[in-house]
């Protein structure tokens, strides 16, 4: 329903000559006015819609990016909690071994250097970053490549700001 905007017949103190005519409705001009509040609602509708769609989306993609922090996390203490036999180092690869009774180690021979002679089943090879996270061996040139774009980035980045500085 239109609702309609009270008459005053002295607007602002000044008398009208006929508020009557002045403020005559015509019953077409109150059909249109409520085909147009209705579309109106309709576009507002389909805007707040379309508005939470994009949030919904974004609230997944966060999701999915805390479940892969979280699996990530869990990977690299499982590693860190790895046995082994020496001080390890950032920057360095180790091989992961399991042994038949199923225990886990690392170790810095790698398959090629035991060659057929390799005692244990192979796991995988993994690089441990100065993050102390864990790199597996498939996504290490990935790993560098984009440390290399984030130092390009840094370097770009404090240029800036020193020569903006001055």
């Amino acid at each position: 329903m239109a609702n309609l905007v009270e008459m005053d017949t002295s607007p602002g103190g000044f008398e009208l000559v006929n508020p009557y005519r002045t403020n005559k409705v015509d019953s077409m001009d109150l059909v249109e006015l409520a085909k147009e509040i209705q579309k109106a609602d309709t576009f507002v509708h389909a805007n707040v819609s379309n508005k939470l769609q994009v949030i919904t989306e974004q609230v997944r993609f966060l999701q999915e990016q805390a479940r892969r922090v979280l699996q990530e996390a869990k990977e690299n203490a499982d590693l860190h909690h790895v046995p082994c036999n020496f001080v390890k180092k950032p920057g360095n690869i180790y091989h992961l071994y399991r042994r038949p009774s199923g225990l886990k180690y690392f170790s810095i021979i790698s398959p090629q250097e035991w060659g057929s002679t390799c005692p244990h089943e192979f796991q995988g090879s993994f690089r441990l970053e100065h993050d102390q996270s864990w790199t597996p061996e498939n996504k290490m040139d990935a790993r560098t490549n984009d440390q290399l774009m984030i130092n390009k980035i840094l370097t770009c980045s404090n240029t800036l700001s020193i020569t903006m500085g001055k």
